[in-house]
């Protein structure tokens, strides 16, 4: 993830400083243990400004309304009761070319600010604290102690000091390209290296894309720049400084992240009509990777963003959600197969004593026919062999020699009974984790279709799935706290040849919604037979009935949607949705119908 450096950081504030000030706080709104953000309010309209001291995605930002859930963080609950009703009346930087922001709270613009909220955009080192007019912290995102940090702790009491000032060279316009060539030369090493361990103010992902702006490649030695090629990067150095300077600022997106310097084209008049640097073939540097970036920064067309808030906001949004996905759907697929596994082996436990059950018929049989033939017993018997009643073909019955045939007809009578009250005890047993398989089984479908991220509606199915299985008890979550309700999210829609409306559920509570509550007497309504997978439903206005070609369809998109997705042909069956009904009890997505018919679908050919 590409973190804010100070030219993001710089872009970021300038366009905030323009359109947020002066503004009035309304709300503040921690949205998760990373971020907090504050509700403005200008003659112009109402915002919410985010605060992150994220370890690898800390911003400030323009970001979207927090979702309608109760905040029950203390640190948002200190900042309101400080700032609330105040007045955003500056952002502004504490230091040059240092990553903190200083937001200033007054009573009202143009009076001496009453707290200092900074905002300290550095990496894994991010922060939040606000301070009062004393300089003395009041509260803040994290604490450090002075175990964690001997050079700079941050408590609550203690006065604010200001993170520890960097030793490098500052860049400036009015260095020359000798001085500054000699600083990044003077010692031979990888451009970008060098460039970045003598100049304080850079990132690595600024680095390489005015490193490769100028045709050139970040891993080369600086002992192998030519004069011109020198040239052509320090004229992007100080277009860079130019950039900073004068707030001239253009986000975009790239292929390797974002960039907010729209870097000019190689200026071939001052360098004599050079042409673009690239390796030989024979080179070392020739190698696909350099050649591959070298032309995504010079010939590929970068997707703009309106803003630097949208793009900033976008972007760490869509990082951070992807990062939540994955960990979100290892989480609870680890849990689907540990729990499935448990409940497959208890099933299969119940099975075998039925299994045993089934042969207590037998033992009775053999029971009554040791009591008809209690002559043909002789004391000290092991076993004896008898004629059946029926086909008179011989039995054989083993026997305790230490019992009589009497006592030992009756201990077969006992194993009968047990075996027989084994069977009624140990069915509803197996007939309730067989119904807890299968639920599972319809949980881990919804689960498999999600294999990667790619919108916040993946995002929120994945939370409402977490949601579920809290609330059906298989997720233990102490500090759980139910998403938002009002956020919905769309069912899956597709258009059949038809040219009728398809709708699939991505989870469990969308299944029921589906079936129980959008649809309607003239719809259809598909499930896979017998396999588990989400519920469909084709809508239908009244007077118009589906073709063959959209039944089809609609099993195609059924199966494809079902756990048996990789598979041929899968049956799919349909019928009205006021034959499908909800058993009393039944846990979130599990149903019964009737009156149904089938359609082969092929999920292979489905066009999801």
């Amino acid at each position: 993830m590409q973190p804010v450096d100070f030219t993001t950081l710089t872009a970021a504030c300038s366009e905030l400083r323009a359109q947020w000030l002066p503004a009035r706080l309304e709300q503040v709104y921690q949205r998760d243990r990373f971020t907090v953000s504050l509700a403005l309010r200008t003659m112009k309209g109402r915002g919410w400004i985010d605060l992150s001291w994220h370890p690898v995605a800390a911003r400030i930002c323009v970001g979207d309304p927090p979702p309608r859930i109760p905040d029950t963080f203390t640190f948002s609950e200190q900042l309101r009761h400080q700032l609330s009703g105040l007045a955003l009346v500056s952002i502004a930087p504490v230091s040059s070319w240092e990553r903190v922001i200083d937001l200033q709270f007054a009573k009202r613009p143009g009076e001496p600010a009453l707290w200092h909220l900074y905002a300290e955009i550095m990496g894994k080192y991010s922060n939040v604290i606000l301070t009062a007019q004393d300089n003395l912290v009041v509260t803040c995102a994290h604490q450090v102690s002075a175990k964690q940090s001997t050079v700079r702790p941050i408590q609550t009491g203690q006065p604010y000091e200001m993170p520890p000032s960097l030793t490098d060279a500052v860049p400036s316009l009015s260095e020359s390209q000798n001085r500054w060539q000699e600083r990044i030369s003077l010692v031979p090493g990888q451009l970008h290296r060098n460039l970045l361990k003598n100049y304080r103010g850079l990132s690595k992902a600024l680095i390489f894309s005015m490193i490769r702006s100028a045709s050139l490649d970040p891993e080369q030695s600086t002992d192998s720049l030519n004069p011109d090629q020198w040239q052509q990067l320090f004229q992007r150095w100080l277009y860079w400084l130019q950039c900073l300077e004068n707030s001239k600022f253009h986000p975009s997106f790239t292929p390797e992240g974002y960039t907010v310097i729209d870097w000019p084209p190689p200026e071939n008049h001052n360098v004599g009509a050079m042409p673009p640097y690239l390796p030989s073939d024979s080179s070392p540097l020739a190698s696909s990777s350099f050649l591959t970036s070298v032309k995504s920064v010079t010939e590929s067309v970068a997707e703009l963003a309106s803003s630097v808030q949208e793009l900033l906001n976008s972007y760490y949004t869509g990082q951070i959600n992807q990062e939540v996905f994955a960990q979100l759907r290892h989480q609870l697929t680890q849990k689907l197969n540990n729990v499935l596994a448990k409940l497959r082996l208890k099933a299969n436990t119940f099975k075998e004593r039925l299994q045993q059950s089934a042969d207590a018929d037998t033992h009775k049989s053999q029971a009554d026919l040791l009591m008809a033939s209690l002559q043909h017993w002789e004391p000290g018997m092991k076993s004896i062999s008898l004629p059946d009643f029926e086909t008179e073909k011989p039995v054989i019955i083993p026997l305790n020699p230490e019992k009589n045939a009497v006592q030992n007809a009756q201990a077969i009578y006992k194993k009968h009974q047990k075996l027989k009250r084994a069977r009624i005890a140990v069915e509803p047993l197996l007939a309730a984790v067989q119904e807890e398989i299968d639920y599972l089984e319809q949980v881990e479908v919804a689960l498999s279709v999600l294999e990667t991220y790619r919108n916040t509606q993946d995002l929120q199915t994945l939370a409402e799935i977490r949601e579920e299985l809290i609330q059906q008890k298989y997720l233990d979550v102490p500090d759980y706290r139910s998403t938002d309700k009002n956020a919905a999210i769309e069912f899956h829609r597709y258009q059949t040849p038809s040219g009728f409306e398809l709708l699939i559920g991505r989870n469990n509570r969308q299944n029921d919604q589906l079936t129980f509550r959008t649809a309607n007497d003239y719809d259809l309504w598909f499930h896979t037979l017998e396999i588990p997978g989400s519920h469909a439903l084709l809508r239908l206005k009244p007077g118009t009935v589906a073709e063959e070609t959209d039944l089809q369809f609609a099993a195609d998109m059924t199966a494809y949607y079902s756990r048996a997705r990789h598979s041929e042909q899968v049956p799919v069956v349909y019928t009205e949705p006021k034959y499908v009904y909800k058993p009393k009890g039944a846990k979130p997505g599990m149903v019964v119908y009737k009156q149904e018919r089938i359609v082969w679908g092929r999920p292979q050919q489905a066009p999801a």
